[in-house]
C-alpha cells in the first residue's frame, strides 16, 4: 500500500471528555478492504488482472475503488438508487470503477436484489472475486490494528461504543479488546428500520449504519446493549462536534459520539472508546445544510440527553433514542414474538460460493 492510503485508514486518536476516547477516521474501510484483498491474492483467489465486484453505497466501496486502482484490478460495485449520490458517484467513476445502480423504489437499499446481481453476474464471468464484506472473516479481522491502537494510546478499555452495518469494526476490535480485557461492555449502535437487532427492514433517513439483512460478520453474543438512534438525533450531534471540536465528521459519528458521549458521563470512571467510521464532506448539502433540514418532516425536534430503554426491539420515530440491554444473546433470543417466517426473512444467509477460496 503506498504512504497515503496508509496513512487514510488510520484514525486520529482524540478526547472527548476525559475518560473518553474516540478514534475518528478519514476512511476507515480501507482497512478490512486491504486485508481482504491481500488475502485473497495469498491464497489464490484474487488472480492478477481479475475483475473485484462488491455490494456498496459507500466508504467500502470507496475503499475498494481506491485500491483496485493502485493494483490494477477492474472493479464493479453495485449499488442502490435509493442510496447513491452524484457527486460520491463520479468519485468512484474517476477512479475507472463501474458502477451497476439497481432500482430501488422501496428507499431500504435492497440487499437482496444487489446480491442477486452479484451472483448473477459471477456466474456469467468466472475468475470474478467476491469479498463478501458480510460473511468474509478477514472484515473483522483487520481491525486487530485499531484495537492496537487504542490500547497504546489509552491503556485500559473498559468499554468500547461503535455503529453496526456489516459487523466488522464493532465485533472485530471487541474480540481483539476483550482477550486482553475480558469485562469489556460493548455497545452497539444501529438505527430505526435495520434488521440488524430486531427491527423489521425499512426505507432509513440515517444512512451510514443499519441494514435491511443480517451479515454473518456481526456477533450478537458480544454485544451487552443496543441503541438505536434516530436520524434527528444523529443530525444534531453530529453539527454539535463540529461546533464543540471541530470535528467535521459524519452523522454515523454523530450517533456513536451520542451514545458514548452518554454512557462515559454515567460511568465517569470506566474508560470508554468510540469508533467514529466516516467524515463529514459527503454530508455538506445535507446534515451541514439548514435548508435541507428544515424540508424534513418532523425537523426540527427536541435534543434527548438519555435514551428510553426497552424491553424488546420496537421501531420509534426519528426523533427518537431507545436501547436495550441485549445482555449477549443471540437474535432469535431477543425476536421471541417474531414467526419463524420473519426470522427467515430478517437473518441473512451467506450467499453461495463464488471464486473466493471460501467455503459459505
Amino acid at each position: 500500500m503506498n504512504s497515503f492510503l496508509e496513512a487514510y485508514e488510520t484514525p486520529r486518536l482524540f478526547h472527548l471528555a476525559p475518560n473518553l476516547i474516540a478514534a475518528s477516521f478519514a476512511l476507515m474501510k480501507l482497512m478490512p478492504a486491504r486485508l481482504m484483498l491481500d488475502r485473497a491474492e495469498q491464497e489464490g483467489a484474487l488472480d492478477k488482472g481479475a475483475r473485484i465486484i462488491e455490494s456498496s453505497s459507500g466508504s467500502l466501496g470507496l475503499a475498494l475503488a481506491m485500491l483496485a486502482a493502485e493494483r490494477n484490478y477492474p472493479l464493479t460495485l453495485v449499488t442502490a438508487s435509493s442510496l447513491i449520490d452524484l457527486p460520491f458517484a463520479a468519485r468512484i467513476r474517476q477512479l475507472g470503477a463501474k458502477l451497476i445502480v439497481n432500482e430501488d423504489p422501496s428507499a431500504s437499499g435492497d440487499q437482496w436484489g444487489r446480491l442477486s446481481i452479484i451472483e448473477k453476474l459471477i456466474a456469467q464471468r468466472p475468475g470474478t472475486y467476491w469479498p463478501r464484506q458480510y460473511d468474509n472473516p478477514d472484515n473483522p479481522a483487520s481491525y486487530a490494528r485499531l484495537a492496537e491502537l487504542l490500547v497504546r494510546a489509552n491503556g485500559q478499555i473498559d468499554c468500547l461504543v461503535g455503529t453496526v452495518g456489516s459487523g466488522g469494526s464493532l465485533c472485530g476490535t471487541a474480540g481483539f479488546l476483550r482477550s486482553v480485557f475480558p469485562d469489556l461492555h460493548v455497545i452497539a449502535v444501529d438505527t430505526n428500520r435495520s434488521a440488524l437487532f430486531g427491527h423489521r427492514p425499512g426505507a432509513r433517513l440515517l444512512r451510514g449504519l443499519g441494514n435491511s439483512l443480517v451479515p454473518a460478520n456481526l456477533r450478537h453474543n458480544e454485544i451487552d446493549e443496543v441503541h438505536w438512534i434516530g436520524a434527528f438525533q444523529a443530525f444534531m450531534a453530529t453539527r454539535h462536534l463540529n461546533t464543540m471540536f471541530g470535528a467535521y465528521l459524519g452523522p454515523t459519528s454523530g450517533a456513536a459520539a451520542l451514545v458514548a458521549q452518554w454512557y462515559a458521563s454515567r460511568n465517569p470512571t470506566a474508560s470508554t472508546a468510540v469508533i467514529l467510521p466516516d467524515e463529514g464532506g459527503r454530508y455538506q448539502q445535507t446534515v451541514y445544510n439548514d435548508e435541507w433540514l428544515s424540508s424534513l418532516a418532523g425537523w426540527p425536534v427536541c435534543e434527548l440527553r438519555s435514551p428510553q430503554r426497552l424491553d424488546r426491539p420496537q421501531e420509534h420515530g426519528e426523533g427518537s433514542w431507545t436501547m436495550l440491554d441485549w445482555q449477549r444473546r443471540m437474535l432469535v433470543n431477543k425476536m421471541a414474538e417474531a414467526t419463524k417466517d420473519d426470522l427467515s426473512r430478517n437473518i441473512a444467509k451467506p450467499p453461495r460460493s463464488t471464486q473466493t477460496g471460501r467455503g459459505d
